[in-house]
């Protein structure tokens, strides 16, 4: 007969609280010894433009602001999902900590609630004979192994799967405030509280949109026995569960009904091909359960790379769907667990995402059922002795955690891993690529990188334009450059980025007419780029059109405060048209972002001395030569300063320093034979 110590349970049967306490304690803390190493990887891929390159984080209020996720984002939709990361953003800016620590406390309230829906489940009827008398223990080993398995590192380590994570909490808190509303004296507001968390959910990720069904399932397996009887005891909370998908409607339809083109049935994978394709990631989500040694962040875009080994996998996922559907009938609770987990992988399984044709952040709950088959399993087969088996789990699982973990550690090293991995993914090597042209030194490898991409897949835009950005920088390579970019413009003529490279690099090679062209259209399709306004309005100062280059000037530092380039070549631009009192506060608040910027501080100091204010002007100018003694543009401008002032002697010494440096310099040579006759005459 199987006991457990009597101080763990009272005389109703139900644990004590501090049992309870000290079980919930362990998981929080094996979550962070799990996850310590996981608080600093920095911002990657989708992290960057939805997080810092995301407006509607900047502000808390009016609330609809944070509300109002930008569309094309990954948060597009995802409006609950949004506030959280306005609220870290008000907390810490874009410092990464914060937003890690925020991913690893949902982790931690998913795993309690996890904790109490599956002891509170042990306890019912239905299976208290089995495993009632160990339902906490039972219940702490299930949520212990979800909680450090490396499965669910995606969606707590990778900071905009935050969307993945905080959708399973919703969707557990949605479950666990049903189980309770059965039982006490409040149930009314917790079945309440089951409503709020599932409307919270749909505002949060799509994949919510089977909870309702989930908790009618629970609600026949575990509770009625019946749906027909399910639905007529508690008709009205199924009605307000049902109406949560309003929300979720009207959340989907603002993406256009296809999250921006993104995902859908009619966005050109044809259903055939994908499901069968999904076989194959369902065999894959399995394996990395049961074995997570080879876990890809990117699996990239290909719906069917491997045909035959779709149909085999297909031969291994139908007979258990089926056997699922057939447990249902027979034996609903073990059918339950089959139903989890294809139910909550259903809407990405049975709907086409053309960006992510599999993703392990999908199993992170779904992985629950798995867990939970194993560990009451292993009791069934083997009693009490399965909590060694689970302590043991739980420690090499935390440790595979830690490890994978440390894939993160930099945009570099998580490609590495990934082309590794999935050496025909495209994406993979023209994300490495995007890293390395981010490391000193990496431009060659990068190059090689992203022309693997292109022999992979010739029509990528992404990988042609920064292929285009890094043969800029190669010796004699800028008309491959160039034709890179004009390439990805023609693959998508609404790739305003590239749009926006080109221009910059027909203004450096001084075709300045092409140049506007292609920084008009950049602006034109994407006005929010503060960097494409200031570089048309710097071409088309170059062309002469000053005050329309001002006003673009000045969008740019409107889009961006504090932009010390924008704001130095605005004083360029203002000096220009004759304006230099405006133009002194223009470098000045350059060198206020940015004070050893050496080029704001030597036209500060001429704009100060055409002002009247020499003294002034040589400061700033000194200032330029100690940045960089070799300039000899500050060293002739101190010289004619001094020169005007009437001291020679130190002129004489600025203009040698130029002859130094430059030697054969004719105006310094000129303005030395000056400094001579003046000095005679003197």
């Amino acid at each position: 007969m199987r006991g457990v110590p009597s101080v763990i349970r009272t005389r109703s049967g139900v644990p004590s609280p501090t049992w309870t306490a000290l079980a919930l304690g362990l998981i929080a803390v094996a979550i962070v010894a799990a996850y310590h190493n996981g608080l600093t990887p920095p911002f990657e891929f989708d992290d960057v433009p939805s997080i810092r390159g995301n407006p509607s984080l900047h502000r808390l209020w009016p609330l609809w602001v944070p509300l109002s996720p930008p569309p094309g984002s990954t948060l597009s939709g995802r409006p609950i999902a949004n506030l959280t990361f306005a609220l870290n953003y008000a907390l810490s800016g874009t410092g990464v900590t914060g937003y890690h620590a925020t991913n690893i406390l949902i982790h931690i309230l998913s795993a309690w609630a996890l904790f109490g829906v599956a002891r509170r489940t042990l306890i019912r009827p239905v299976l208290s004979d089995a495993f009632g008398r160990d339902a906490l223990p039972l219940a702490l080993g299930i949520a212990l192994i979800w909680a450090v398995h490396p499965v669910g590192s995606e969606s707590v380590t990778y900071v905009i799967q935050r969307v993945e994570s905080l959708m399973a909490l919703f969707y557990l808190l949605t479950l666990y405030c049903f189980v309770r509303s059965l039982e006490g004296s409040c149930r009314a507001a917790w079945a309440s509280g089951a409503v709020c968390a599932c409307l919270l959910g749909m505002a949060t990720k799509e994949v919510m949109a089977t909870a309702p069904l989930l908790v009618l399932l629970y609600d026949r397996t575990f509770v009625a026995g019946t749906f027909a009887r399910a639905l007529s005891e508690r008709r009205r909370l199924y009605v307000a569960l049902a109406c949560t998908w309003g929300l979720l409607a009207y959340l989907v339809m603002r993406t256009g009904w296809s999250r921006g083109g993104t995902a859908g049935l009619g966005e050109g994978t044809g259903l055939a091909t994908y499901w069968l394709a999904q076989s194959g990631a369902i065999a894959r989500y399995l394996w990395i359960t049961v074995w997570p040694r080879s876990l890809v962040f990117d699996y990239g875009t290909a719906a069917l790379r491997h045909p035959t080994e779709s149909m085999l996998c297909a031969l291994l996922v139908l007979p258990i769907a089926a056997a699922t559907v057939i447990a249902l009938i027979r034996r609903p609770a073990l059918g339950f667990l089959g139903a989890w987990f294809f139910l909550i992988l259903a809407p990405t399984s049975l709907v086409p995402v053309v960006t992510q044709t599999m993703a392990e952040h999908r199993m992170y709950l779904p992985m629950v059922a798995i867990v939970g088959l194993a560990v009451l399993g292993g009791y069934v087969a083997f009693g009490r002795r399965v909590f060694i088996a689970v302590a043991l789990a739980a420690l090499g699982l935390g440790f595979l955690t830690i490890e994978r973990n440390r894939d993160y550690r930099s945009e570099v090293s998580l490609w590495r891993d990934t082309v590794a991995k999935e050496p025909e993914n495209a994406r993979a090597h023209c994300s490495l690529a995007v890293g390395l042209l981010d490391t000193p030194g990496g431009e060659p490898e990068a190059i090689t990188e992203l022309e693997k991409a292109l022999a992979l897949e010739p029509r990528y835009p992404l990988a042609q334009n920064e292929l285009g950005i890094a043969l800029k920088n190669v010796p004699g390579r800028m008309g491959d450059a160039v034709q890179h970019l004009r390439v990805a413009i023609g693959l998508d003529p609404g790739y305003a980025l590239a749009h926006y490279n080109l221009g910059v690099i027909l203004a450096e090679s001084g075709q300045v007419t092409d140049a506007l062209g292609e920084l008009e259209t950049a602006v034109r399709l994407d006005p929010s780029n503060p960097d494409a306004h200031n570089n048309l309005g710097v071409a088309l100062c170059v062309s002469g059109r000053v005050p329309e280059g001002i006003e673009q000037m000045r969008s740019a530092i409107s889009l961006k405060p504090g932009n010390a380039t924008a704001h130095f070549d605005l004083g360029c631009a203002l000096n220009q048209s004759g304006n230099p009192s405006e133009a002194i506060a223009q470098f000045q608040e350059a060198l206020a972002q940015k004070n050893d910027y050496l080029d704001a501080h030597y036209n500060l100091g001429l704009a100060l001395w055409k002002s009247g204010r020499p003294k002034e002007g040589a400061e700033h100018l000194r200032e330029a030569i100690r940045i960089n003694p070799q300039d000899p543009r500050a060293h002739a401008a101190l010289g004619g300063m001094l020169f005007e002032s009437g001291q020679l002697r130190d002129s004489a010494a600025e203009f040698e320093w130029v002859l130094r440096i430059s030697p054969g310099n004719s105006a310094a040579e000129g303005m030395l034979e000056r400094l001579r006759r003046a000095g005679l005459q003197q």
